[in-house]
């Protein structure tokens, strides 16, 4: 973590990447800068070149006046009888900014749940620092917060690029399979490679959802081909 800037205008803007894949974990950063301090592109991730991105997360990531946190939160707890991804998310939010917020700092977070309110005020009675930043800090919550703004944006270039970091790890774990591909269930190679799985196994692989509908059906189709087979 980089040196937590000064300047009175510095807040935090925090933002996740990963709620919706069937393979690997979701990613919360937050971002503590002066939005002056920023590229001028900085954009939503999704808006992004992958080779932009990765710039934008090193040039933060050596800025002494920009303070980072970043969170992952793994395949279990998201499969977790009690989990729900909105509160995953409002955790992850809380975990990610509660590292780097200061007292009376504004916290602006891309809203992960359709009542933007209701998210703002879950964030700000979640984050897990000290009661005196809880009661100073004000969080403001906004569906499409990192297109508009600047530190919510470069938060979510910095939480896709440790993802997709993530991702090319586990896809080298699998280094028998041609690839796990994005992690995403609407990916061919992605649902490729879990059907391929659980042909050679029995089973979803462990960096897998076995929550998600996506991993269900690939096991109800392999129990199927078995029972026609037999």
């Amino acid at each position: 973590m980089s040196h937590t800037p000064t300047d009175e205008h510095a807040y935090v803007g925090v933002d996740e990447a990963g709620k919706g894949p069937v393979i690997g974990p979701m990613v919360v950063a937050a971002v503590r800068t002066e939005p002056a301090r920023l590229p001028a592109d900085v954009d939503d991730s999704k808006r992004l070149t992958p080779e932009r991105r990765t710039e934008i997360a090193a040039a933060l990531r050596a800025d002494d006046a920009v303070a980072l946190a970043v969170i992952t939160v793994d395949p279990p707890a998201i499969d977790a009888p009690a989990s729900d991804m909105n509160t995953l998310t409002v955790r992850g939010h809380a975990r990610a900014a509660g590292q780097i917020v200061r007292p009376g700092d504004r916290v602006v977070a891309d809203a992960g749940d359709t009542s933007e309110s209701r998210f703002a005020s879950r964030l700000a009675s979640t984050v897990d620092d000290s009661i005196d930043k809880r009661e100073a800090m004000a969080v403001e919550a906004a569906h499409g917060a990192d297109e508009t703004d600047p530190v919510v944006g470069a938060a979510s270039i910095v939480a896709k690029v440790a993802r997709d970091a993530r991702i090319e790890a586990i896809d080298r774990t699998y280094s028998a399979y041609e690839s796990v591909g994005s992690g995403y269930p609407s990916d061919p190679t992605t649902r490729a490679f879990l059907r391929a799985y659980v042909g050679d196994h029995g089973d979803v692989p462990p960096h897998a959802r076995r929550s998600w509908a996506t991993c269900a059906d690939v096991l109800a189709a392999a129990e199927q081909s078995a029972l026609d087979e037999f």
